[in-house]
């Protein structure tokens, strides 16, 4: 009995992999098929507040007590923050990135950057772009890979280059401009 069961269960999970294999393949040709690559580029400012009543960047985590080095290494911050077309913080809101930013680096400011650029306004409203790389904060400019996207950005992939456009040492507020350049269907 203990063989046929074993038999059954590992047929069944054979059966299953070639179908996933072969549906998940046969989905992604037909729709790589019939649609053309597109290059887009758009430029967002991204606002990262700190401070005040309704702050888009929190603490979730401190670096260790005993841990004093200035680059802030453990440091981990979750993020809701505004994507507008001008560095004006009251200019027009087209998105919102979300995710989070860690202190990853022991010898320089340097980030671990993980967010979705989620899109509310315009052509390309409710979809998204992944941001997931390195950044190099004290950097003039800091590029960062796509490595995917939602939507309209669907199989994206590409780069963002970050430039800091403000930055307030008293309250840790910045606007950063990201310049994207995003390969997708």
């Amino acid at each position: 009995m203990a063989t046929f069961l074993s038999f059954f269960v590992l047929s069944s999970l054979t059966l299953s992999l070639v179908l996933i294999s072969v549906t998940g393949e046969t989905l992604e040709r037909n729709f790589l098929r019939s649609k053309t690559e597109k290059l887009t580029h758009f430029r967002v400012y991204w606002h990262d507040i700190l401070d005040g009543q309704d702050p888009t960047s929190v603490l979730i985590m401190n670096p260790p007590i005993n841990y004093t080095e200035p680059t802030g290494f453990g440091l981990m911050r979750m993020i809701d923050n505004p994507l507008t077309l001008t560095p004006k913080l009251s200019s027009k809101m087209v998105g919102r990135a979300q995710g989070f930013y860690a202190a990853a680096s022991k010898e320089e400011v340097g980030l671990l950057m993980s967010m979705n650029f989620a899109i509310s306004e315009g052509k390309y409203k409710g979809s998204t772009i992944t941001v997931f790389g390195r950044n190099s904060v004290f950097d003039k400019v800091r590029e960062m890979p796509v490595i995917g996207g939602s939507g309209l950005f669907r199989f994206a992939r590409g780069y963002v280059q970050a430039r800091t456009h403000d930055f307030q040492l008293k309250t840790g507020n910045a606007v950063v401009e990201y310049n994207c350049y995003v390969l997708h269907y």
